[in-house]
């Protein structure tokens, strides 16, 4: 086998690939074993047909595409093992230059990695906001931790009001013509919630238990269910109960019922350390958020179509997993927005784009750089990782078996934010 490979357009390689007549001919004897098995002719049994009897019946290049899809493969991986220059980053589109009984030349055209010209990437001044938990925010997470226990209570001799939660019986009906899933009974409803049709909550308040109440509503234009869009509806109201939410007093005795903490004290102590400590995280991803942006904008490098492809690839995979977790399919997702898959692709190829450039230009940095992971760095991580998840050093690494490159990438990257943020000047 022989073989050239010259820098084609756009971050392509063109790699010919020339098999003479004895490999030509080993590789159609290989497609012959591998498929004899589905020819029957007049005389041979099924599979036993000889290639020659077959070729006689079905023409010279019987074997052809299968010998090319056979061979190909092999003899392209060689290649790029011998070649490390050609970083492809794709699967390669195949033409047939030449073919015959002496011989075929194959030309593959394969995305590679493109060359990345760094700009400025060291000396630039940032800026880094910080986000400083006031008392206030503290006091926040107090009351939230008060509603999450607090409990309802009956309410007696006042008719209800905004922030009660009732309990009634509803049956909506469209020019007197009741509609499914407008009818329940004991339904509980937080008036002020909004959890209802736009006027439904503002028409319960001020109604007494055991009252019955007519209330009329117009459906939104955009309603889910597409008869009752736009609509106008009477709903008849029974109420039945009206609950007030009670919250539990702030005591250390509460406190440590409903969070553990020790104290009032403590846990404001704790978590104003939490929410800094999250702060903290934020500004720092902001840091390097403006750090590989500002840094990509001054590179210089061309973006194969292939990459960009396999980035959209990628985000679409992500959103078809966070809608699978809410019980919808994307292709329900697609046909309640109208959209085909085409379009919905080309909306994310700004940012698809965008991602591709700052993980070439990461790359080539880290590259330049010599930013690597040392064994004694993995050792050490994993150690620092089980401590955090309060597990033997044995233990956590039977858990991340077999994920060491991860493991390797998530420090060099961290090394990599450690270099530029010292590299820059951070005020």
């Amino acid at each position: 086998m022989n073989y050239k490979f010259e820098k084609a357009e756009k971050s392509t390689v063109k790699i010919s690939i020339t098999l003479d007549a004895a490999e030509w001919s080993a590789a159609q004897q290989d497609a012959y074993n591998k498929t004899k098995g589905k020819y029957a002719l007049p005389g041979f049994r099924k599979g036993k047909v000889p290639m020659k009897v077959l070729e006689n019946a079905y023409g010279k290049g019987l074997f052809f595409e299968d010998a090319i899809n056979e061979s190909f493969p092999k003899y392209y991986f060689e290649i790029l093992e011998k070649e490390p220059s050609i970083e492809a980053v794709a699967r390669p589109s195949l033409d047939v230059e030449k073919i015959g009984e002496d011989g075929v030349t194959l030309v593959a055209t394969v995305a590679v990695k493109p060359e990345v010209k760094l700009g400025e990437y060291k000396g630039i001044k940032f800026e880094k906001v910080e986000y400083n938990v006031k008392d206030a925010d503290v006091e926040d997470a107090l009351k939230r931790l008060q509603e999450r226990n607090s409990r309802l209570v009956a309410v007696e001799g006042r008719p209800a009001e905004k922030g009660d939660t009732v309990v009634i019986d509803y049956s909506g009906s469209v020019n007197g013509v009741k509609f499914e899933g407008g009818t329940a009974e004991k339904q509980n409803l937080e008036l002020g919630s909004n959890s209802f049709i736009p006027g439904f909550e503002d028409q319960v308040v001020g109604m007494n238990v055991g009252e019955e109440r007519d209330i009329s509503v117009k459906f939104p234009e955009d309603y889910h269910a597409e008869d009752l869009k736009g609509k106008d509806a009477v709903f008849h109201i029974v109420l039945h109960e009206i609950k007030k939410k009670e919250l539990p007093e702030i005591t250390d005795e509460f406190i440590k019922d409903a969070d553990g903490a020790e104290s009032v004290e403590a846990y404001k102590a704790e978590t104003k350390k939490r929410m800094q400590e999250a702060n903290d995280r934020r500004a720092d991803r902001e840091l390097e958020d403006k750090i590989v942006k500002t840094i990509t904008e001054k590179a210089e490098t061309e973006i194969p179509d292939a990459l960009v492809e396999n980035q959209i690839d990628r985000m679409v995979q992500e959103m078809e997993y966070r809608l699978m977790y809410q019980g919808l399919r994307l292709e329900d997702y697609l046909k309640y927005a109208k959209m085909s898959m085409e379009d919905y692709r080309k909306g994310y190829e700004a940012q698809a784009r965008e991602l591709v450039k700052q993980q070439l230009v990461i790359e080539k940095i880290i590259e330049t750089e010599k930013i690597e992971a040392t064994d004694e760095d993995v050792e050490k991580k994993i150690e620092e990782d089980a401590k955090a998840r309060d597990k033997s050093v044995e233990e956590y690494k039977k858990e991340v078996e077999g994920r060491t490159e991860y493991l390797k990438n998530e420090i060099v990257i961290g090394k990599l934010f450690d270099f530029l943020k010292s590299a820059n000047t951070i005020e």
